[in-house]
């Protein structure tokens, strides 16, 4: 069985700017059959997550509405890199304006692809430990959160449940287990991707 190869892609033509994502066809070439066909992506920023935990063992979840699902969400803090950010710069921003929360420690803990049949950036996943309030949530206009604590032992039941849904946040949680499974087990964590 031979392995897979990469397409060879020949021209990519944006279709639609929006604000924070760009829809893309591009013509790939197959390296097996030397056709040519049009694949479409959606070009965006990277993105980052932040596993905030409080000395009390409480993760900060963040509740609102997403236009996506139309549904009230639980989720962990977390969205784009701005330009010119670091990846823990944009953590550290994003806990502070999702929950009012600061870290006493920020830490890389893994990255993904969101979805590589139409992606191509990342989500990076940070672990804020010794989270504590210190000023207001700072929604925009349209937003409108809520922090809410919950006990590290009750994620999975969430998890579970459906409780938590979104992807890239069950992601980061799985991260979050990784690392403390290596930390129990005397293991250096370390930020894969």
């Amino acid at each position: 069985m031979t392995e897979p190869r990469k397409w060879e892609v020949i021209e990519t033509q944006t279709l639609q700017e929006c604000k924070v994502f760009a829809v893309s066809c591009s013509m790939a070439r197959s390296p097996r059959t030397g056709e040519t066909h049009p694949f479409f992506g959606i070009e965006a920023g990277d993105w980052v997550n932040v596993v905030p935990i409080t000395a009390g063992g409480e993760v900060v979840m963040v509740r609102q509405y997403r236009h996506g699902s139309r549904e009230i969400t639980l989720e962990i803090p977390g969205g784009i890199i701005d330009p010119g950010e670091t990846p823990a710069q944009a953590a550290a921003r994003e806990l502070i304006e999702e929950t009012g929360f600061s870290a006493g420690r920020l830490e890389a803990i893994g990255s993904v692809n969101p979805n590589p049949a139409i992606f191509g950036n990342r989500c990076y996943t940070f672990l804020a430990l010794d989270a504590v309030q210190v000023a207001a949530i700072q929604n925009t206009r349209l937003e409108e959160t809520s922090v809410e604590l919950v006990p590290v032992a009750a994620i999975p039941d969430h998890l579970r449940e459906g409780r938590i849904d979104h992807a890239l946040v069950v992601a980061a949680l799985y991260w979050y287990a990784l690392d403390q499974q290596s930390r129990r087990s005397g293991g250096a964590a370390s930020a894969a991707g």
